[in-house]
């Protein structure tokens, strides 16, 4: 049988991450697969999933992917999806919930076992490097191997995680991956609907931290490039430098942040999916560098722009190689060329 992309008609071995919050939208979706790859919309809520899937078909008439966090989603959220050529579920166990195509992005060899149970058409090995939310507590290649080990031998695996250039891709595909997921550098192209001061921050950025900080309501950990916040509240114990330092050597646990905020964060969790939109976003525009409770969103260009300082600048550790915003679709070039 052919390979899980190419039944799909994906020319390209590339997916595009889904990076949530209205990150990765219409724009970016239509440009990464008309130009041959995957492109995934990743947004809250069932008639913002179907919007932003009507336009990027008005874009393109190529495969897309809806990508859900199942702490969030919600039964019309998947009811929306299936519309989608593919549907990627991450954070939660793994359930088949939509009658097509479905791929379950998984941090360890476990999770991966319990997803192809499950009825998963196929799994992403997320490594360490990634970033955003982590499942992965490893190096990607390594863990690609170890599930690669665990699962029958044709069962279809992407990795993501330190996919930012073309010798990553390739690196992927040669250790046996279908194909790559890039997220941070797709972040950094033209149709991303990240805040352009979010941009520049990862264009300027020499490191990153892995941390539980911008856990509210959703107290897992994430990847993302230092900014007041984290200044404000990692900085007092030189953990912000430290370990940012140390992720790239030997990392495997987040840096914590205060334990009130982690009380905090923790209590806001079981009901964080029911909390009403508009009181969500009255938090989200109130979030200050040193409030306690900081939320998990990021910064997007029709969003506060005091996010760039208070909120997630998710980027993964590949952000160090990035130099520049380009179209997605050169980016697709430049990664299977």
């Amino acid at each position: 049988m052919p390979p899980l992309l190419e039944r799909l008609g994906v020319q390209a071995p590339v997916v595009q991450a889904g990076m949530g919050g209205g990150l990765s939208r219409h724009e970016l979706a239509a440009a990464v697969s008309e130009a041959g790859g995957l492109g995934t919309v990743a947004v809250n809520g069932a008639e913002a999933i179907r919007r932003e899937l009507a336009a990027a078909r008005a874009l393109t008439g190529r495969p897309l992917a809806v990508n859900l966090l199942l702490p969030f989603a919600r039964r019309d959220w998947f009811e929306a999806a299936d519309a989608a050529a593919v549907v990627v579920t991450f954070w939660g166990g793994p359930r088949r919930r939509t009658g097509g195509i479905w791929l379950h992005q998984c941090g360890s060899v476990a999770e991966a076992r319990r997803a192809q149970a499950a009825g998963a058409d196929g799994v992403i090995v997320q490594g360490v490097e990634a970033g955003g939310h982590v499942r992965g507590a490893a190096p990607a290649l390594r863990l690609l191997e170890e599930v690669q080990g665990a699962l029958p031998a044709d069962y279809p695996l992407l990795l993501a995680g330190g996919v930012a250039e073309r010798s990553d891709v390739r690196a992927a595909l040669e250790a046996g991956a279908e194909g790559a997921v890039a997220g941070t550098r797709f972040l950094l192209s033209e149709e991303s609907r990240a805040h352009p001061a979010y941009k520049q921050r990862l264009l300027d950025a020499e490191e990153t931290i892995l941390t539980d900080l911008f856990g509210a309501g959703w107290p897992a950990p994430h990847r993302v490039v230092p900014n007041a916040a984290t200044e404000r509240w990692l900085a007092p114990d030189r953990r912000s430098s430290f370990f940012a330092h140390r992720a790239k050597k030997e990392e495997r646990q987040p840096v914590r942040g205060p334990r009130a905020n982690q009380i905090l964060n923790r209590l806001l969790a079981p009901g964080a999916r029911h909390l009403p939109a508009s009181l969500q976003a009255r938090m989200i525009r109130a979030q200050r560098p040193g409030s306690r409770l900081l939320t998990p969103a990021g910064p997007t260009d029709d969003g506060p722009g005091s996010l760039v300082d208070a909120g997630a600048l998710y980027a993964g550790e590949t952000v160090a190689r990035i130099e520049e915003i380009r179209p997605a679709a050169e980016i697709v070039g430049d990664l299977t060329a």
